[in-house]
């Protein structure tokens, strides 16, 4: 059968030989095809945005002519151009447009870096950040309410601005006096399902909104949000992705606006990134929309594809909104939160496999991974002809107890992890789960892996850095960027160096439905490459992080190139 393949391959490479001519040749480094039976080549040839000819470079002269654009790599590494398996597009560009706290070591830091935004602000104008989180500062236990800061010192330097900061997991937010007064939250506020407004002991808001009680406040952002800006933060959003290496990126949750905004920026040749984006299940107007219309797959020269659904289960473990079977070990009787019913989360399952959707679902905690594995696993059996290529996922995959391990692989659902959540969550997460569950539960790749499941990578971005070398890094070592501690945490659950490059090429394109577009380096496909300064699959553990980006090119053209 692979005999057949490569007389196929060679039979299709002599073929385009013969009736094209190269805009562009890509040679003189190590390329990493993805493609098992021809894992690296010497050479790439493109014309018209697609892959025609690989092999050595001397036999690719025919292919030049005086337009033939020749980059010469030097020595560099070339593979696929990399996918953001899971991240928020405009979320990205919109925190390039906010304060940047994920460098905040303490809420002193946070007060000093709101206090000079203040400064600089109009009168009334919303102060808005992301990034912080209480597990990473120095002054984390001092007047703390269930594991949370108050808002009097941020009201203190805030009196006439309204203010909200979003927790760096997106699943908690910190709003100042001044914007909970316009929000009309007080002592009364209550929140019901899905989301807490923590409060103090007299039962006044410390300012902390966890899970869905964000909207409370975020409404009012929202309709504060200059309506240029949503072009502005595309614009952003594609140059932090293009800076990185990612060519595409698969955007976990979108609404109607900015799937117009999307539309607007293909349509002024402003989206230089391939979209695959999951329509939110929070908008249920929108999905019985989409399920009339059905998935759009390929707009724009397949810069915009929409063609799954995602569903949110539940929080996060920073902000304690996962879901869990057994209670956190530092807030005793308390388990977390579903944020959106079983019932409703079947209904969708259901109507999206009628309707020809992927059904993706964010799932933190091991109660909601069950949960979630045993929706798909009713839906599956209800309707086994439309599931037998289903390709369903679930979305951060991060605590699983034991017992539902096995079941990734045996149903083919898909985990869409991010690497470097392991890395800069696995230090404080012990205190979530402790000793046992973060060892025999947590970040279990290699588990996932032996039983059979795909695994999908990315960075959760603007959660954490859209950096794909980081993540990278912390698949493959399970150490801190700091490169702690020595060995890795639970290093039996590595992946290889291969695999979490597979992660971010050829599996991402998997569970996208695209692996035959994307994803590997093959006769035929686009041509949206990623260009390493060093070979990562080959250098010493301590010298990934020093890896550059050299090129994107995406559809035949150079789209970033390093100074």
């Amino acid at each position: 059968m692979k005999l057949k393949i490569l007389l196929i391959n060679c039979l299709i490479f002599m073929m385009s030989c013969e009736t094209k001519k190269a805009d562009m040749i890509i040679h003189n480094g190590t390329i990493y095809t993805m493609n098992d039976l021809m894992p690296i080549t010497e050479s790439v040839a493109v014309s018209n945005g697609k892959i025609i000819a690989l092999g050595k470079y001397k036999n690719l002269d025919h292919l030049i002519t005086p337009r033939t654009q020749i980059i010469n790599l030097n020595g560099a590494m070339m593979t696929p151009g990399l996918i953001e398996g899971h991240g928020h597009f405009y979320g990205l560009g919109l925190a390039e447009m906010q304060l940047n706290l994920s460098s905040t070591e303490s809420y002193q830091d946070l007060i000093n870096m709101v206090s000079d935004a203040v400064e600089k602000a109009q009168p009334g104008e919303w102060i808005l950040g992301r990034g912080w989180h209480q597990s990473k500062w120095s002054d984390n236990e001092n007047d703390y309410i269930n594991g949370f800061q108050t808002h009097e010192r941020l009201s203190e330097i805030s009196e006439n601005n309204p203010v909200w900061l979003k927790h760096a997991s997106g699943h908690a937010g910190f709003a100042n006096e001044k914007a909970m007064d316009i929000a009309g939250v007080s002592s009364e506020t209550e929140f019901g399902f899905g989301g807490e407004i923590i409060k103090d002991l007299s039962g006044k808001p410390t300012g902390v909104f966890n899970e869905r009680a964000q909207g409370l406040i975020s409404k009012y952002v929202d309709s504060n949000l200059e309506k240029n800006s949503d072009l502005k933060a595309i614009e952003l959003a594609v140059r932090a992705c293009l800076k990185n290496g990612i060519t595409s990126f698969q955007d976990a949750g979108i609404g109607g606006r900015t799937i117009e905004v999307l539309r607007e920026a293909i349509k002024n040749d402003l989206l230089k990134v391939r979209i695959y984006a999951m329509l939110t299940s929070r908008d249920t107007t929108l999905l019985n929309t989409w399920y009339k219309k059905g998935p759009e797959i390929g707009t724009g020269d397949n810069y915009l594809t929409i063609r799954s659904i995602k569903i949110n289960a539940d929080g996060a473990l920073g902000s304690r909104g996962a879901w869990l079977i057994d209670d956190y070990s530092d807030r005793p009787g308390h388990f977390g939160m579903p944020t959106q019913s079983m019932d409703y989360v079947y209904e969708v399952a259901k109507n999206g496999i009628v309707n020809g959707f992927q059904v993706n679902s964010h799932a933190i905690g091991d109660k909601a991974n069950r949960e979630i594995l045993n929706q798909y696993e009713r839906v599956f059996g209800e309707f086994e002809d439309l599931s037998k290529n289903h390709r369903w996922r679930i979305e951060h995959a991060q605590h699983i107890d034991p017992l539902d391990i096995p079941r990734f692989g045996r149903l083919k659902v898909i985990a869409s992890i991010q690497g470097i959540h392991m890395s800069s969550d696995r230090p404080w997460a012990i205190d979530r789960l402790g000793e046992k569950r973060i060892v025999e539960s947590a970040y279990v790749w290699r588990d996932l892996i032996n039983n059979g499941a795909i695994l999908i990578n990315g960075s959760d971005v603007p959660v954490e850095p859209i950096n794909p070398i980081a993540s990278f890094y912390a698949s493959s070592t399970r150490k801190t960027l700091k490169g702690f501690p020595e060995g890795g945490f639970e290093p039996s659950q590595k992946m290889t160096r291969l695999e979490a490059l597979k992660s971010y090429t050829i599996n991402a394109a998997y569970g996208a439905f695209e692996e035959d577009i994307k994803g590997s380096i093959e006769i035929g496909k686009l041509a949206d490459f990623t260009v390493f300064s060093q070979n990562i699959v080959t250098i010493p553990d301590n010298k990934i992080l020093d890896t550059k980006i050299l090129y994107t090119i995406v559809n035949g053209k150079i789209e970033y190139r390093a100074n």
